[in-house]
């Protein structure tokens, strides 16, 4: 991502035995993660492609996320690699704490694959500083987020994007498969975000904003969830849903963002 990790990130793969060919390379002191890297991955993806490439590896400009995709160019976020590290981890008995730590953002196709081998995902407020919070109060030794923090607590404090690529292609040599089939742990649900420019959480806390909450869990059902916060870093409100249906999932967004928005401006 033209950022932290552009020389050391390429020389530990090509040390490791691997052919490497890095994009997003040349930092110049303002191209940190234009159009490419974990928060713009389309640019590895495409390359992937072109070079016939095995996997794709982006990280983040200060190089604590990851988001990886297989040799078709398809994305695999956090959530899809916690799934792969976990699996390994419980067979190996290296997974403590019973389960995973991930944020309210984490899909549900990972709590349901979780749950398959007995294992519970645990959710805490969204920013990694809350999963290592939970890990270390709990002894976890995975958690992560959605785009791409993991946090590996025998080999890290906090998140790590090389060493949790390190970790995924241990895993997916041992598995010996292509990673369009190893990298795959979980169908996910249909999940849609919007963003709305909000001054403040009393917006959220509002009578009509509630109602259309309540009205869209109704809509939702047992299966699905929305989740409506203020974002952390920006003057924005996120709304996020999932469901089995995708048309359903994304016009509970549409309706629950459109309250916001009449609230911002009457």
């Amino acid at each position: 991502a033209n950022g932290a990790a552009y020389r050391v990130a390429p020389t530990v793969l090509w040390e490791l035995g691997a052919d490497v060919i890095p994009i997003g390379v040349e930092p110049d002191g303002f191209n940190i993660n234009a159009g490419c890297g974990s928060t713009d991955p389309d640019a590895m993806r495409r390359e992937v492609v072109a070079q016939g490439a095995d996997i794709g590896i982006a990280l983040d400009g200060d190089a604590d996320r990851l988001v990886m995709c297989d040799e078709k160019g398809a994305l695999i976020d956090g959530d899809q690699v916690m799934a792969l590290v976990a699996e390994h981890f419980h067979r190996h008995g290296q997974l403590t704490g019973g389960g995973v730590v991930a944020t309210l953002m984490s899909n549900l196709g990972l709590e349901r694959h979780l749950e398959t081998m007995g294992l519970r995902l645990v959710r805490t407020q969204v920013g990694d500083r809350y999963v290592v919070e939970r890990m270390r109060a709990d002894g976890y030794t995975l958690g992560g987020e959605q785009s791409g923090h993991i946090i590996l607590t025998d080999h890290a404090t906090t998140g790590d994007g090389l060493v949790a690529a390190l970790q995924a292609l241990a895993v997916l040599r041992e598995r010996d498969e292509p990673v369009s089939v190893a990298g795959r742990r979980f169908v996910p649900l249909p999940q849609s975000l919007k963003s709305v420019p909000c001054a403040g959480a009393d917006i959220l806390a509002s009578a009509a904003v509630a109602g259309a909450i309540s009205n869209a869990e109704t809509r939702l059902g047992r299966i699905g969830r929305i989740l409506v916060r203020m974002s952390g870093t920006e003057p924005k409100a996120r709304v996020m849903a999932e469901g089995e249906d995708p048309l359903l999932v994304a016009r509970v967004v549409e309706d629950v963002a459109g309250v916001i928005e009449g609230q911002v401006s009457p």
